[in-house]
Order: structure tokens, then C-alpha cells, then sequence
């Protein structure tokens, strides 16, 4: 089973070596790794996905606790939060495959960020299905490079994960 954790952090260098490095120690596997500043400069907000069951998720949470910078860690619960993730696609796209491209593009609610003669870049944002499911139509094209920023995710409501 996946997981999402919401890890708030001091934001200082050698912080997410250390996550890092208890993940590795540990034998933990990150599947996806998000980290940025919050509303407040002083901490920083990772979000972390990660495989396991119920007791691999109670250790990351029992260690990640430990780690000195670390100021709070949360399960984010699928039912209870909004997930995101932004891919950047680079596709081959000639004169007579932009046209689908386009449709596609505009279907899945992306955006074409950079055309060139031989290629395009689309940017498109959602849950990691609709990532995988526009990658995928886009495989026909050749897609020459991709980057994704792996899941970001927040509790609905009015609940927050602050410091």
C-alpha cells in the first residue's frame, strides 16, 4: 500500500540529507519526494510517498520523529486530502502531429509551455492518474524527455499541518 507523509522541517542545509540518509539506513524506499518552503520561511514542507503496510509506516513516522529538525509529521489519509503533481513532457511533434497533440493537450486540461520545429513541451498538472494517462497517449509521439515533481498533497477542510 502507498503512502503520503507530511513531514514540516526547520528549513536549514542538511536537512533532507538526513531524511534521506534514515530512509536509506533503514532500507525504506521513497517512491516520490516533494520538498518546499512554507508560508513561513523558517520551516519547509516535504511531502513523501512511500510503499509499505502499516508497520513500515508507523517506523518512517517513529524515526522521522526522532530527527532533530524535524518539527512535525503527519499521514495524509487519500480520503482526506488533495493530491497534485506537475509533469513537463517533452514530445516529438511534427507538422502533421500537432494538430492531435493540441487535442490531447487540451482534453487533459495541460498547457503547451515551448514548440519548436521538431518538438513540443506541455505542462500538465492532477492526481498521478491523469499524469500516467496523458503520458501514455503521448508515448505514440516519442516523447523525448520528462520530468515529474512527484506528489504534493494537503488535508481538505480546515485542518492544517503546521509548525
Amino acid at each position: 500500500m502507498r503512502h503520503t507523509i507530511a513531514v514540516i522541517v526547520e528549513n536549514k542545509s542538511g536537512v533532507l540529507t538526513r531524511i534521506a540518509g534514515l530512509f536509506s539506513r533503514r532500507s525504506f524506499n521513497i517512491d516520490s519526494l516533494s520538498v518546499g518552503a512554507t508560508d513561513n520561511p523558517d520551516y519547509s514542507r516535504m511531502t513523501i510517498t512511500v510503499e509499505g503496510d502499516k508497520d513500515v509506516l508507523e517506523q518512517v513516522i517513529k524515526q522521522l520523529s526522532k530527527l532533530v529538525n524535524v518539527i512535525r509529521v503527519s499521514e495524509l489519509a487519500p480520503s482526506e486530502s488533495v493530491e497534485r503533481e506537475l509533469a513537463v513532457i517533452k514530445v516529438t511533434a511534427d507538422k502533421d502531429s500537432r494538430g492531435e497533440i493540441m487535442q490531447i493537450v487540451n482534453i487533459f486540461r495541460a498547457k503547451i509551455i515551448d514548440v519548436s520545429a521538431r518538438s513540443m513541451i506541455i505542462e500538465v498538472t492532477g492526481d498521478e492518474e491523469k499524469i500516467n494517462a496523458i503520458v501514455q497517449l503521448l508515448r505514440q509521439f516519442g516523447i523525448k524527455e520528462m520530468a515529474r515533481t512527484g506528489k504534493v498533497s494537503m488535508i481538505r477542510g480546515t485542518r492544517v499541518i503546521k509548525a
